[in-house]
């Protein structure tokens, strides 16, 4: 009850701050019920005046209620299908930036995390140059053998889990009631969107999966040449602690600097659209927050990606969906795009594929009657996520959050080559994989996998059959054994059984008794 109560209050703060902010402006009470509408004719009562368009409120009052909600603005616009596209888009805008804690308490955090006083850590420890909702960057030096090195230092807010953890049940206890009284609030799966939302942000508090996902990236790309990620230290990585290598690199949002200096911009577009694709399909692992803040350019020519809080995964099952999709969008071939939605099982058997095919067509066939430059591949995603609404096919997290990032990283490109042909350079990333995965040489490749891995438990299988046959032979010699707690069991059922026959045939004695007396 007290519990219930904490997150009524929570829950009403946010309503009045809502409200005050004039986010409820952005409600279409034409299809509410009448009490609804009432109740949001009389909220917006206390609407603050303003000139901000709907999407300034909303990332106000979002800001104003601290960084949960920031957090959340900015997940759900991964999550078009339940905030609609045209408020997703919106919400891309929401900025993660926090004043930064003190240097005192960053200080403590760091000696608490690593057990050591700052001086034997670090020779020098700077103040925050970037500080968001969850965590604040410092810029800290090291003694090397060969001199004082540069690195980042990421150290977590103070008391930062507790305020997730009472903000996000209270946001749990919402989406139960929501889920309780409406249709279409199980229809978007309310809980399963606060559930993914508070797994991806304890993965962003713990600073040592942020590590282990820059250690496998770096993995990922060793052999990429335009492409590579700072180097962990983990002797001074720790949970609250994240301590890699300084980037010295040019900010791929500062135009006049990259030009300055003489980098391709056009080329740098390519990189990073082929670079995103690469992850995506060749490893099922990429960088989910490729926003032009988190992207750099070294001396070297190569994009250095940074800030690896938000990743993306796609299994193989999902790899092969989007590069048929792609692929069959490059080629115009929308029977395969299509027959491959029914293949991975995301539309219901029962809706004909030729059908879909021509849903596929309405959008496939304006994209390249464009020129190359009007072409956007996270708008074909969105609008075909859109179209698959329409024939059942269930939310899938994994594909919005690439669709998401997809947005960002075709806006990242075009701010550097806004005649960038998308089609053109998305094309050899996505024929490579479907060649190597697709074609002859991979299909044998898979079913030599398929035939090793079954070939890998057949010792298994045949040690747990050995088993099964001594079991069944135990019973056939032995006969059933129970336990005694199941015999007790079945006794106090049949007890119970007995007792309520009793019962009714002491009844039925009754009655009958009844009506002989009446009727005499």
């Amino acid at each position: 009850m007290i519990a219930a109560i904490s997150h009524l209050a929570r829950l009403a703060r946010a309503g009045f701050v809502f409200a005050r902010e004039g986010v409820l402006a952005i409600a279409e009470p034409a299809p509410l019920p009448a009490p609804a509408r009432a109740a949001l004719k009389i909220a917006r009562l206390i609407e603050r005046p303003t000139g901000d368009s709907a999407r300034h409120r909303l990332s106000t009052a979002l800001t104003r209620l601290g960084p949960t909600y920031v957090k959340l603005g900015q997940f759900l616009a991964t999550r078009p299908d339940v905030v609609g596209v045209a408020l997703a888009r919106d919400l891309e805008t929401l900025q993660d930036k926090l004043p930064p804690f003190p240097q005192a308490e960053a200080e403590a955090t760091i000696e608490a995390a690593l057990g050591k006083s700052l001086t034997e850590i670090y020779a020098s420890l700077g103040p925050a140059v970037a500080a968001a909702s969850i965590a604040q960057v410092h810029r800290a030096e090291l003694d090397t053998p060969e001199g004082r090195k540069a690195v980042a230092v990421k150290v977590l807010r103070p008391g930062i889990e507790r305020r997730f953890r009472v903000d996000l049940d209270a946001f749990t206890f919402a989406a139960r009631r929501a889920e309780s009284m409406s249709a279409e609030a199980r229809r978007l799966r309310l809980m399963e969107v606060v559930a993914t939302l508070r797994r991806s942000v304890w993965i962003e508090m713990d600073l040592r999966l942020e590590a282990a996902a820059l250690s496998e990236m770096a993995e990922n790309t060793k052999a990429d040449a335009g492409f590579r990620v700072p180097a962990v230290d983990w002797d001074r990585t720790a949970k609250d602690v994240l301590t890699l290598e300084w980037i010295d690199g040019t900010p791929l949002n500062d135009r006049a600097a990259l030009e300055a200096k003489g980098f391709d911009l056009p080329q740098l577009a390519r990189a990073v659209i082929q670079s995103f694709l690469r992850h995506a399909l060749r490893d099922g692992f990429f960088h989910a927050d490729m926003h032009p803040g988190n992207l750099f350019v070294d001396a070297d020519g190569r994009l250095v990606a940074v800030d690896f809080g938000i990743m993306g995964r796609l299994g193989p099952k999902e790899r092969r969906f989007l590069a048929e999709i792609l692929y069959g969008f490059i080629t115009r071939n929308y029977k395969r795009t299509a027959e491959v939605h029914f293949e991975a099982g995301y539309v219901p058997p029962h809706h004909s594929v030729e059908g879909f095919a021509q849903a596929i067509r309405a959008i496939g066939e304006p994209i390249h009657n464009r020129k190359a430059e009007d072409i956007s591949m996270a708008k074909l995603l969105t609008l075909l996520f859109e179209v698959t609404g329409l024939f059942d096919m269930k939310t899938r997290p994994e594909l919005l959050m690439l669709q998401k990032t997809m947005v960002v990283v075709e806006g990242v490109a075009r701010s550097l080559d806004p005649k960038l042909d998308m089609w053109t350079v998305s094309e050899p990333v996505v024929r490579e994989w479907v060649e190597r995965h697709l074609g002859p040489a991979g299909r044998i490749e898979d079913a030599a996998g398929s035939a090793a891995g079954f070939l890998a438990g057949v010792p298994s299988l045949m040690s747990r059959g050995a088993v099964l046959v001594e079991q069944l032979d135990a019973v056939t010699r032995d006969g059933l054994v129970l336990a005694p707690e199941t015999v007790a069991a079945i006794g106090a059922a049949e007890a119970r059984r007995n007792r309520w026959t009793a019962v009714a045939l002491w009844a039925i004695a009754a009655l009958l008794a009844w009506i002989v007396l009446t009727s005499g």
